[in-house]
């Protein structure tokens, strides 16, 4: 079976924008010029209708003054001309059953089927009649105009006049073509105008375009030299705002690497350095037992950080999932007491864990809480001087269980505080690392629909709330 190829052209915006003005002045101009040609085809046919309406009403009015005693048939074989003499129009006249009984020009048709106008006058009683079309004996369209001829409050017989419309539509069209030339040279100029405005509009989109694709090539420090409020002009400020967050991000990328980079690095030496030590025949017991802790501790600390690196990986891709199950605070609490209590004993700090729902089951992935909370009271330490305080509290506040990590540290800058759960941010502090502690912390609590809050002053300390629905 042979495959039928669809080729889809894709005009560009300049294009596209011609032909939308061009179609709206088009359609525009002929809705007008058909409009002002109705208006005055009606205008005129009115006009010669109402014309003949005037001379069949002054032929009634002479009928009706002057022979009102005589039947209509008389009338027309002794007073014929009264019908006709004040008008250059074919007249007929018509008995209340539609017979013909005369025409001015001799035309002897007696089809009531070709007189629409004295039909509807006969069966419809309408006090007039109007039709327009074609007859035989003409070469072009005619009008006729009907009247009842009523005397004495009775009608007698019908009167009609007939008049070719030659002169009145070449009339008419002396009046509308110069409008139709008229209409043709304003389109001539509205192509002209929506070229020029087409290019006016297109012209920024294009420089946006130019700057876009330096920026796509690599270039982030280049922006967009529009002004305005328009669309466009707010196009490019976001364009370049994307911009400013790309180079901003793409430097914290480099910083997360170099950091990471370096925290690995530190493990590493330390590991091979001591390898070289206990390889030597002059190591003795005492030394061999401190360089192997120390490799099982630097060992452990590079676990630990391709760990975090491998979760903060999953959070970030969209891979990571939720393994929820009822757990016990009180068990929690335990947990937390019994990992840090150690560590706040030998850093001469004081760390206290306050509930009030210690014997309450929640509903959470409970290896993803601990890796939040000891990464939050990981920082607490490491912020806070010797002698500091740390505080966790476990608080149930209208159907969200809010577990708060404070303490009297060196606090967090105004600088540093909005942007600290960014991915790859490095506050300025020295004891910053590597960026991702807090940004795993938002994505695990993202993912139990949670929240996370940080209050800090600088040199005061700091507050992170994490709230989960339960």
């Amino acid at each position: 079976m042979e495959r039928i190829k669809i080729k889809i052209k894709i005009k560009s915006i300049k294009g596209i924008l011609i032909e939308s003005f061009l179609a709206v002045i088009l359609s525009t101009t002929l809705i007008l010029d058909f409009m002002m040609a109705i208006f005055v085809k009606k205008y005129n046919y009115n006009d010669i209708e109402e014309l003949l309406k005037n001379q069949i009403n002054i032929a009634i009015n002479f009928y009706e003054k002057y022979f009102p005693t005589s039947s209509l048939e008389e009338n027309i074989y002794d007073n014929v001309d009264i019908f006709w003499n004040q008008t250059n129009a074919e007249v007929q006249i018509f008995n209340m059953n539609g017979e013909l009984l005369m025409d001015s020009i001799g035309v002897n048709d007696n089809n009531i089927d070709s007189y629409p106008d004295i039909k509807n006058i006969i069966n419809n009683k309408a006090e007039s009649g109007r039709w327009i079309g074609k007859k035989s004996y003409y070469d072009y369209s005619v009008m006729s105009v009907s009247k009842p001829i009523n005397i004495n409050g009775k009608n007698i017989g019908i009167i009609r006049y007939t008049i070719s419309l030659k002169s009145v539509d070449e009339s008419i069209k002396e009046i509308v073509l110069p409008f139709i030339f008229i209409s043709v040279f304003s389109v001539l100029i509205g192509i002209v105008l929506s070229i020029i405005i087409a290019k006016r509009i297109v012209k920024p989109i294009k420089d946006v375009n130019k700057v876009a694709e330096k920026m796509a090539s690599g270039n982030l420090k280049i922006r967009n030299n529009i002004k305005g409020e328009d669309e466009i002009s707010q196009l490019a400020k976001t364009l370049d705002y994307m911009a400013g967050e790309l180079d901003e991000r793409e430097k914290m990328k480099n910083e997360f690497i170099s950091s990471v980079s370096h925290e690995l690095r530190t493990p590493l030496t330390a590991i091979k350095g001591w390898v070289i030590t206990l390889d030597s025949d002059e190591t003795d017991k005492e030394t061999l037992g401190l360089g192997l802790k120390i490799i099982e501790n630097e060992t452990e600390r590079l676990a630990s950080m391709v760990e975090e690196l491998l979760s903060f990986s999953s959070l970030v891709n969209g891979r990571a999932t939720l393994r929820k199950s009822k757990i016990l605070i009180k068990d929690l609490i335990l947990y937390l007491d019994t990992y840090m209590s150690e560590r706040a004993i030998r850093e001469n700090k004081t760390l206290t864990i306050e509930s009030n729902m210690e014997n309450e089951f929640v509903n959470i992935d409970i290896d993803k809480i601990k890796q939040v909370l000891i990464n939050l009271i990981d920082n607490a330490f490491k912020f806070t001087e010797t002698k500091g305080k740390i505080k966790v509290e476990f608080m149930r506040i209208n159907g969200f269980m809010n577990i708060t990590v404070s303490d009297n540290g060196c606090g967090i800058s105004e600088t540093d505080l909005p942007r600290v759960t960014e991915k790859f941010y490095k506050g300025k502090n020295a004891k910053s690392q590597n960026g991702i502690g807090l940004s795993i912390c938002d994505e695990i609590t993202k993912l139990h629909k949670g929240t996370l809050n940080i209050e800090s002053k600088e040199n005061e300390g700091t507050k992170i709330t994490v709230s989960i629905p339960i």
